[in-house]
C-alpha cells in the first residue's frame, strides 16, 4: 500500500482550497476475478462486486440493510403498482457523457435482454419516463420488493454503449462468456474507473475525480484487484505485504491472522445459499423422489460443517435462512444413511448407479473439499461419482449447459427475501421469461409454480408467509435439490484499511467508501 501527496494537492491545501484526497493506493486479492465486465452478461456475485466499483445502483443495501439513494435521490409510490424515483442531477459517466432519465430507461429495457437478469423484473410492466430526471416503475400487478429491485439497477452509459463496433456487432448485445464490445469497454457512474484487465491477472482501477458523491470517505486513489484462488497463498500475500486487503478468509487459515497484529479480520453472517441441484433430465434416477430423498439423507451437512468448515457456516434444511419469510424453523438437515439404503431399495437401486458431477473450486469456501465429501458419502448408497472440478470462469458456461448430473451452485437471494431463490432454482425453467433460469434440476410442480407468482403480488405479509412457507416445505418433500450450508462471509485486511464499515452481509463491499487510515 502506498501513500503519499502530490505537491499540487499540497500547494492547493496550504492556500486553504479544499479538495478530496485520494492518495492511497490498494491491492486486493479475491479468490476469482469478475467473469466479465459487461454487469448483465451473468448474475454472480463476482460481477455484482465488480458493478459497484464502476457503477451505481438507483438503490443500494446500507450495512444494516436498509435503503439508501445512490442515483435515485428518493422515491414515492405513486399508485399500488408504481413506485417514481426522483434522479440526481449533474452527475457524468466516466466517458463524459451526462446521466439522465434516458439512461435509466435504456437500462432497464437491455437488462430484459439479458438471460439470466430479466427473470428479477418479469413482473414489472416497464420503467417510463416522466422528464430528463425523473422515472416510474411500473409493475404488474402490486409488489412489495420494488426497492429490493432497484438495487441491481446498475445504470450503463446509453450513449456509449449504443452503435456498431469496427466489426459490425452492436454495442449493447449480451452474449455469456464472449468477447462482446461491453464485456471489454467500460462507461459507468461509479467510483473507479476502468484502467486495464488482464483476464485471471489483474484489474486495475483508478479513482473516478468527478465523482458525484463528495460525501464518500473513500480516499482510494487506485485499486487493484488479483486472483489468488489458493486459501493458503492469498493469506501468505497478506502476511508478506504484497497484498492489502484479502477474501474470503478461509476456516483453516483465520487463526494466522487473527494472530498478527497488523491485521484485521471481519466477519458477517450470509444468507448465501450452497447446494447441488440433481439433474432429473440427466440422470433418469433422480425422476424417482425416493432417490431424490436418499441422496439428501445419505449428506451429513452438520459433518461438513464441523469438519470442512470448522463451524463457519450454518448446517441447511431449505433454500430459506433464519429470519427469511420462507423459513420454517422445523425443516432442519436429516441425515439418516440407513433410511437412504431403504428407500435406495424401494425405487430398485440397491445397487445403484453412475453419475457426473461438477463444482467450482474457487467461488465458495471450501467447495471443491464439500464436493469431494458429498461424492464420497454417495458412494455410501452406491452411487458413484465422477467428480470435476473447476474455477468459476470455466465453471458457468459448464453449468449453463445442465449436462452434469449433479451440479453445485451458491445463491444469495437478490431481493433478501425467500422468493428469490425459488423464482431462480425451483420454479419451471422458462427462457422466454427467464424464470427458473438456474434450475439446472429439471425440477417442476406446478402447486410450487401457482404459490411463486401468487405470493409476487401478495402484499399481506402474513398471508405472503405462509404462501413461501408452504413452498419450503412442498420443496422438501419433493427432494428438489440437496441443500447444504449458509456460509458465513469473512475479510482480513491491514489494520490501516478501515474495511469494517465497507462490507456487508451481501458480499459486495463497497470499495469507492474504503478509507485509508492517515
Amino acid at each position: 500500500m502506498k501513500t503519499g501527496m502530490s505537491k499540487i494537492t499540497a500547494l492547493l491545501l496550504a492556500a486553504g482550497i479544499s479538495m478530496p484526497l485520494y492518495a492511497a493506493d490498494v491491492k486486493v486479492a479475491l479468490d476469482a476475478d469478475p467473469e466479465s465486465l459487461d454487469i448483465y452478461e451473468q448474475l454472480s456475485g463476482g460481477i455484482l462486486q465488480y458493478a459497484h466499483m464502476s457503477f451505481d445502483p438507483l438503490v443500494r443495501f446500507t450495512k444494516d440493510m436498509k435503503f439508501e439513494g445512490r442515483l435515485a435521490e428518493s422515491w414515492e409510490q405513486v399508485d399500488a403498482k408504481t413506485v417514481r424515483f426522483h434522479l440526481r442531477k449533474d452527475v457524468k459517466f466516466h466517458s463524459g457523457n451526462a446521466f439522465t432519465a434516458d439512461d435509466v430507461v435504456w437500462t432497464y429495457n437491455r437488462i430484459m435482454k439479458s438471460e439470466d437478469y430479466k427473470g428479477l423484473f418479469e413482473v414489472y410492466e416497464g420503467m417510463k419516463k416522466v422528464d430528463d430526471y425523473t422515472v416510474d416503475l411500473v409493475a404488474k400487478v402490486p409488489y412489495p420488493l420494488v426497492l429490493q429491485n432497484a438495487t441491481y439497477l446498475f445504470i450503463m452509459d446509453s450513449k456509449f454503449y449504443t452503435g456498431k463496433t469496427e466489426d459490425g456487432k452492436d454495442k449493447d448485445e449480451i452474449v455469456k462468456a464472449a468477447n462482446t464490445y461491453a464485456a471489454n469497454h467500460v462507461s459507468g457512474t461509479g467510483p473507479f474507473k476502468l484502467v486495464s484487465r488482464e483476464q485471471g491477472v489483474k484489474l486495475t482501477l483508478e479513482r473516478n475525480k468527478d465523482y458525484w458523491d463528495k460525501k464518500s470517505p473513500g480516499n482510494v486513489n487506485k485499486l487493484i484487484v488479483v486472483p489468488i484462488k489458493e486459501d493458503a497463498t492469498r493469506v501468505a500475500a497478506l502476511l508478506s505485504g504484497d497484498v492489502d486487503m484479502i477474501a474470503p478468509v478461509a476456516p483453516n487459515d483465520q487463526k494466522r491472522v487473527m494472530s498478527d497484529s497488523d491485521l484485521q479480520m471481519v466477519t458477517e453472517t450470509s444468507n448465501r445459499i450452497v447446494m447441488f441441484e440433481l439433474n432429473q433430465n440427466v440422470v433418469p434416477a433422480f425422476k424417482d423422489q425416493r432417490v431424490r430423498e436418499a441422496v439428501n439423507l445419505a449428506v451429513n451437512q452438520k459433518g461438513i460443517v464441523d469438519k470442512i468448515m470448522k463451524g463457519f457456516a450454518t448446517p441447511a434444511g431449505q433454500m430459506s435462512p433464519e429470519g427469511y419469510l420462507g423459513h420454517v424453523p422445523d425443516l432442519v438437515p436429516q441425515y439418516d444413511l440407513k433410511k437412504a439404503k431403504e428407500l435406495m431399495k424401494a425405487a430398485g437401486q440397491e445397487k445403484g448407479f453412475e453419475i457426473t458431477m461438477i463444482a467450482t473450486n474457487n467461488r465458495y469456501i471450501n467447495d471443491a473439499k464439500i464436493a469431494e465429501a458429498v461424492a464420497n458419502m454417495l458412494s455410501k448408497i452406491n452411487i458413484k461419482v465422477t467428480l470435476k472440478t473447476m474455477p468459476k470462469a470455466q465453471y458457468w458456461p459448464e453449468y449453463d449447459k445442465c449436462a452434469a448430473g449433479m451440479q453445485l451452485i451458491g445463491w444469495q437471494s437478490d431481493t433478501q427475501d425467500s422468493g428469490n431463490y425459488f423464482e431462480y432454482l425451483v420454479q419451471t425453467r422458462n427462457d422466454k421469461t427467464g424464470k427458473g433460469q438456474y434450475n439446472c434440476g429439471g425440477y417442476s410442480n406446478a402447486e410450487v409454480d401457482k404459490l411463486i407468482a401468487e405470493s409476487n403480488g401478495e402484499v399481506d405479509v402474513a398471508k405472503r408467509t405462509a404462501m413461501l412457507q408452504q413452498i419450503e416445505k412442498l420443496l422438501i418433500k419433493d427432494a428438489a435439490y440437496l441443500p447444504l450450508e449458509w456460509q458465513n462471509l469473512s475479510w482480513a485486511a491491514k489494520t490501516k484499511l478501515d474495511i469494517k464499515p465497507i462490507v456487508n452481509g451481501l458480499d459486495f463491499p463497497y470499495y469507492g467508501d474504503l478509507k485509508v487510515k492517515e
